[in-house]
């Protein structure tokens, strides 16, 4: 995440979305949870959220873009927030407000994001020296995606998403985000899944690649495991997966559990979207692979 110090009481942050360039269900686990193995990749789609610490011990949230979107305990945000007071004893509060740009149950991490904001908002004005692989801890109790964005962008997740390789790859290369107006359930994505308690067996291994080209064809020899049930159930997304093909995308695949499809191009790629104006309430994002600074923190 990025992020810009007005004083020591306020603090703005722009918070990533990512994609999963692949995401394969490995087993389902005793605990109810799955093991996954997949590429996470930072892009440049920003959430933007400002922290104010305030006398009073309130969290307050305002949201700008969404106003769907819960301001209250059942936002990440406020979540966050209130797990650090709780574990830390602190007794100020925050005035939040969230400019919200990343679509919403749309497989790109925007909530995750959010809430990993939020921990570095009340590690930096609350003066509690956390390191990122402790922050990376305390976001994960709030979610399984969140201990990524204390990485650098780009990262192998394993497990449940506590396990965070990080790996250097290509970045200059385009990708184009399509979500439609759907809303697909994380929780009713993974539950539909037909996979018991095996042990789980990696499908092949990352590799150094030097060009876009040789990445891409890596990419080919893997999928996203939700997404060949979500094309059947969800006729739009194979719309958008045919078009962007017909646009020549190097690769088209899901991201997360859907519902947003992204292609990847190898020039910039702005005119796409003038493609697909006529669809009227899909939107589209043209963003790049990013890497994430790691700040100093104590």
């Amino acid at each position: 995440m990025f992020f810009k110090c007005l004083n020591k009481d306020s603090l703005y942050i722009g918070a990533p979305a990512k994609v999963n360039l692949f995401l394969e269900i490995l087993n389902r686990r005793e605990d109810g949870y799955h093991n996954i193995y997949s590429l996470f990749q930072a892009v440049s789609l920003f959430d933007r959220l400002k922290f104010t610490r305030t006398d009073n011990p309130d969290i307050t949230l305002s949201i700008e873009n969404n106003p769907e979107l819960p301001g209250n305990e059942n936002n990440l945000v406020v979540k966050a927030c209130n797990l650090i007071k709780k574990e830390y004893g602190i007794d100020n509060g925050l005035e939040i407000h969230l400019q919200k740009n990343i679509p919403t149950g749309a497989g790109l991490g925007g909530g995750s994001s959010d809430a990993a904001a939020a921990i570095f908002a009340c590690n930096y004005l609350f003066e509690l020296n956390l390191n990122y692989p402790e922050m990376a801890q305390l976001g994960f109790k709030l979610g399984s995606d969140v201990p990524f964005f204390f990485s650098k962008g780009q990262a192998l997740i394993t497990g449940r998403g506590e396990n965070i390789e990080e790996v250097t790859l290509p970045t200059d290369y385009w990708l184009v985000l399509i979500t439609p107006n759907l809303t697909i359930s994380t929780a009713e994505s993974y539950g539909a899944l037909k996979i018991g308690l095996t042990k789980p067996q990696l499908p092949f291994k990352l590799s150094c690649y030097e060009t876009v080209e040789e990445f891409v064809e890596y990419l080919k020899l893997s999928s996203n495991n939700f997404e060949e049930a979500h094309l059947l159930s969800y006729p739009v997304l194979g719309k958008i997966k045919e078009e962007l093909l017909k646009s020549k995308a190097l690769l088209v695949r899901m991201s997360g559990s859907g519902s947003t499809m992204f292609g990847i191009y190898r020039e910039a790629a702005e005119w796409i979207n003038n493609k697909f104006t006529d669809q009227g309430d899909w939107q589209i994002n043209i963003v790049r692979p990013i890497t994430l600074p790691l700040i100093k923190t104590n």
